[in-house]
Protein backbone atom coordinates (compact mmCIF):
# COMPACT_ATOMS: atom_id res chain seq x y z
CA UNK A 1 0.00 0.00 0.00
CA UNK A 2 1.56 3.13 -0.73
CA UNK A 3 1.79 6.40 1.70
CA UNK A 4 0.06 9.42 1.32
CA UNK A 5 2.91 11.70 2.39
CA UNK A 6 3.41 15.61 3.13
CA UNK A 7 6.80 17.28 3.54
CA UNK A 8 6.38 20.30 6.02
CA UNK A 9 9.44 23.08 6.13
CA UNK A 10 9.86 26.72 5.60
CA UNK A 11 12.53 26.27 3.00
CA UNK A 12 11.41 25.50 -0.82
CA UNK A 13 14.57 23.65 -1.72
CA UNK A 14 14.60 21.74 2.12
CA UNK A 15 10.73 20.20 0.90
CA UNK A 16 11.89 19.74 -3.02
CA UNK A 17 15.44 18.27 -1.99
CA UNK A 18 13.07 15.76 0.58
CA UNK A 19 10.87 14.99 -2.66
CA UNK A 20 13.79 14.33 -4.92
CA UNK A 21 15.29 11.86 -2.62
CA UNK A 22 12.00 9.99 -2.16
CA UNK A 23 11.62 9.99 -6.30
CA UNK A 24 12.91 6.58 -6.62
CA UNK A 25 10.29 5.12 -4.17
CA UNK A 26 7.22 6.70 -5.73
CA UNK A 27 5.46 3.16 -5.59
CA UNK A 28 6.05 2.84 -1.53
CA UNK A 29 5.75 6.64 -0.89
CA UNK A 30 3.20 8.99 -2.97
CA UNK A 31 4.61 12.62 -1.82
CA UNK A 32 0.95 14.31 -2.22
CA UNK A 33 2.28 17.70 -0.99
CA UNK A 34 5.27 20.03 -0.06
CA UNK A 35 4.35 22.65 2.04
CA UNK A 36 6.61 25.44 2.47
CA UNK A 37 5.34 27.78 5.35
CA UNK A 38 1.96 26.42 5.56
CA UNK A 39 -0.20 23.74 6.69
CA UNK A 40 -1.18 20.50 4.44
CA UNK A 41 -4.25 21.08 2.34
CA UNK A 42 -4.76 17.60 1.50
CA UNK A 43 -5.48 13.92 3.39
CA UNK A 44 -2.13 12.11 3.83
CA UNK A 45 -1.47 9.14 5.86
CA UNK A 46 1.53 10.73 7.53
CA UNK A 47 3.34 14.41 7.29
CA UNK A 48 6.93 14.74 7.61
CA UNK A 49 7.95 17.93 9.46
CA UNK A 50 11.48 18.77 8.67
CA UNK A 51 13.43 20.70 11.71
CA UNK A 52 15.91 22.39 9.35
CA UNK A 53 16.03 25.67 10.60
CA UNK A 54 13.06 25.58 12.71
CA UNK A 55 12.56 23.59 16.40
CA UNK A 56 11.03 20.66 17.52
CA UNK A 57 10.49 22.16 20.26
CA UNK A 58 7.57 24.46 18.07
CA UNK A 59 5.18 22.51 20.20
CA UNK A 60 2.47 24.95 18.96
CA UNK A 61 2.75 24.29 14.86
CA UNK A 62 3.44 20.26 15.25
CA UNK A 63 0.22 20.29 17.40
CA UNK A 64 -1.57 21.88 15.23
CA UNK A 65 -0.43 18.98 12.79
CA UNK A 66 -1.15 16.93 15.51
CA UNK A 67 -4.79 17.74 15.70
CA UNK A 68 -5.38 18.18 12.16
CA UNK A 69 -7.36 15.09 11.06
CA UNK A 70 -6.81 15.10 7.74
CA UNK A 71 -3.28 13.98 8.58
CA UNK A 72 -2.79 10.42 9.66
CA UNK A 73 0.48 10.47 11.55
CA UNK A 74 2.77 13.22 12.12
CA UNK A 75 6.84 12.34 11.89
CA UNK A 76 9.51 14.66 12.91
CA UNK A 77 12.83 14.63 10.63
CA UNK A 78 15.65 15.95 12.63
CA UNK A 79 19.21 16.00 13.52
CA UNK A 80 18.47 15.89 16.60
CA UNK A 81 15.95 12.54 17.45
CA UNK A 82 18.54 11.11 19.60
CA UNK A 83 19.17 13.88 22.32
CA UNK A 84 17.83 13.21 25.81
CA UNK A 85 15.72 16.60 25.41
CA UNK A 86 13.27 15.24 22.60
CA UNK A 87 11.57 13.17 25.41
CA UNK A 88 11.21 15.71 27.41
CA UNK A 89 9.80 18.27 24.71
CA UNK A 90 7.56 15.97 22.55
CA UNK A 91 4.42 17.06 21.90
CA UNK A 92 1.79 14.09 22.52
CA UNK A 93 0.59 12.61 19.40
CA UNK A 94 3.80 12.11 17.42
CA UNK A 95 4.22 8.86 15.88
CA UNK A 96 8.15 9.13 15.51
CA UNK A 97 11.22 10.79 15.03
CA UNK A 98 13.51 10.11 12.64
CA UNK A 99 17.18 10.87 12.08
CA UNK A 100 19.05 12.80 8.88
CA UNK A 101 21.21 10.34 8.59
CA UNK A 102 19.41 7.76 7.13
CA UNK A 103 19.98 6.79 3.44
CA UNK A 104 16.58 7.17 1.43
CA UNK A 105 15.70 3.25 1.42
CA UNK A 106 16.28 3.17 5.51
CA UNK A 107 13.71 6.30 5.64
CA UNK A 108 11.17 4.42 3.44
CA UNK A 109 11.35 1.53 5.59
CA UNK A 110 10.85 3.37 8.55
CA UNK A 111 7.89 5.42 7.30
CA UNK A 112 6.51 2.29 6.16
CA UNK A 113 6.88 0.78 9.83
CA UNK A 114 5.28 4.27 11.25
CA UNK A 115 2.67 3.92 9.41
CA UNK A 116 1.49 0.30 10.13
CA UNK A 117 2.03 1.22 13.67
CA UNK A 118 4.84 -0.25 14.40
CA UNK A 119 7.20 1.31 17.06
CA UNK A 120 10.54 2.53 15.11
CA UNK A 121 13.65 3.64 17.37
CA UNK A 122 16.23 5.48 16.38
CA UNK A 123 18.37 3.72 13.70
CA UNK A 124 21.76 5.63 14.15
CA UNK A 125 24.17 6.88 16.40
CA UNK A 126 23.43 10.51 16.24
CA UNK A 127 26.82 10.82 14.24
CA UNK A 128 27.11 11.75 10.18
CA UNK A 129 26.37 13.64 7.75
CA UNK A 130 22.83 14.47 6.01
CA UNK A 131 22.69 11.73 3.53
CA UNK A 132 20.73 13.21 0.93
CA UNK A 133 18.08 16.06 0.44
CA UNK A 134 19.14 19.61 -0.17
CA UNK A 135 19.62 23.01 1.58
CA UNK A 136 20.13 26.76 0.99
CA UNK A 137 24.09 27.29 -0.31
CA UNK A 138 24.81 23.97 -1.24
CA UNK A 139 26.27 25.05 -4.71
CA UNK A 140 28.45 27.80 -2.55
CA UNK A 141 29.92 24.60 -0.43
CA UNK A 142 28.44 24.95 2.69
CA UNK A 143 27.55 21.81 4.56
CA UNK A 144 23.85 21.20 5.64
CA UNK A 145 24.71 22.17 9.37
CA UNK A 146 26.45 25.34 8.17
CA UNK A 147 23.19 25.85 5.99
CA UNK A 148 20.58 25.66 8.98
CA UNK A 149 23.19 27.77 11.22
CA UNK A 150 22.97 30.69 8.50
CA UNK A 151 19.60 30.08 7.83
CA UNK A 152 18.75 31.23 11.41
CA UNK A 153 21.45 34.13 11.76
CA UNK A 154 19.73 35.77 8.54
CA UNK A 155 16.64 35.52 10.52
CA UNK A 156 17.94 37.03 12.82
CA UNK A 157 18.63 34.44 15.82
CA UNK A 158 21.45 34.90 18.62
CA UNK A 159 23.80 32.50 19.11
CA UNK A 160 21.81 31.20 22.32
CA UNK A 161 18.76 31.13 19.97
CA UNK A 162 20.45 28.70 17.36
CA UNK A 163 22.04 26.80 20.13
CA UNK A 164 17.91 26.05 21.68
CA UNK A 165 16.69 25.48 18.44
CA UNK A 166 19.07 23.20 17.03
CA UNK A 167 20.31 21.75 19.98
CA UNK A 168 23.90 22.40 19.71
CA UNK A 169 26.41 23.22 21.79
CA UNK A 170 27.55 27.10 21.94
CA UNK A 171 30.87 25.90 20.46
CA UNK A 172 29.62 24.08 17.72
CA UNK A 173 27.63 26.83 16.97
CA UNK A 174 30.90 29.00 16.90
CA UNK A 175 32.77 26.51 14.87
CA UNK A 176 30.07 26.34 11.85
CA UNK A 177 29.76 29.95 12.07
CA UNK A 178 33.42 30.70 11.68
CA UNK A 179 33.37 27.72 8.78
CA UNK A 180 30.11 29.58 7.05
CA UNK A 181 31.98 32.76 7.12
CA UNK A 182 34.75 31.68 5.47
CA UNK A 183 33.01 29.82 2.63
CA UNK A 184 31.09 32.71 1.92
CA UNK A 185 33.55 35.55 2.33
CA UNK A 186 32.37 37.80 5.20
CA UNK A 187 33.78 38.55 8.03
CA UNK A 188 30.58 39.64 10.56
CA UNK A 189 26.75 38.85 11.39
CA UNK A 190 25.56 41.79 9.36
CA UNK A 191 27.55 40.99 6.22
CA UNK A 192 26.60 37.33 6.81
CA UNK A 193 22.79 38.36 6.83
CA UNK A 194 23.06 40.49 3.46
CA UNK A 195 24.51 37.49 2.20
CA UNK A 196 21.58 34.99 3.43
CA UNK A 197 19.05 37.38 1.93
CA UNK A 198 20.67 37.96 -1.73
CA UNK A 199 21.17 34.00 -1.51
CA UNK A 200 17.78 32.95 -0.80
CA UNK A 201 17.83 32.32 3.32
CA UNK A 202 14.90 33.24 4.32
CA UNK A 203 11.74 31.75 4.48
CA UNK A 204 9.64 30.73 1.79
CA UNK A 205 5.91 30.38 1.71
CA UNK A 206 4.43 27.81 -1.01
CA UNK A 207 2.18 24.88 -1.71
CA UNK A 208 2.89 22.35 -4.43
CA UNK A 209 1.00 19.60 -5.15
CA UNK A 210 1.82 16.17 -6.25
CA UNK A 211 1.27 16.42 -9.99
CA UNK A 212 3.09 19.88 -10.08
CA UNK A 213 6.26 17.91 -8.16
CA UNK A 214 6.19 15.18 -10.65
CA UNK A 215 5.89 17.72 -14.04
CA UNK A 216 8.66 19.75 -12.46
CA UNK A 217 10.74 16.53 -11.70
CA UNK A 218 10.66 16.31 -15.37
Amino acid sequence: MTIRLAIVNDYEVVVHGLAAMLRSYSDRVDVVEVDVNTHPKASVDIALFDTFAQSFRDRERIARLVSDPRVGKVVVYTWSADDPAVSQTRVPGISAYISKRLAAAELVDALERIHSGETVPLQDSGRGPLVGGDWPGREEGLTARESEVLSLITQGYSNNDIVDTTMLSINSIKSYIRSCYRKIGVTSRSRAILWGIDHGFQPDRMRQSGSQLDQAGR
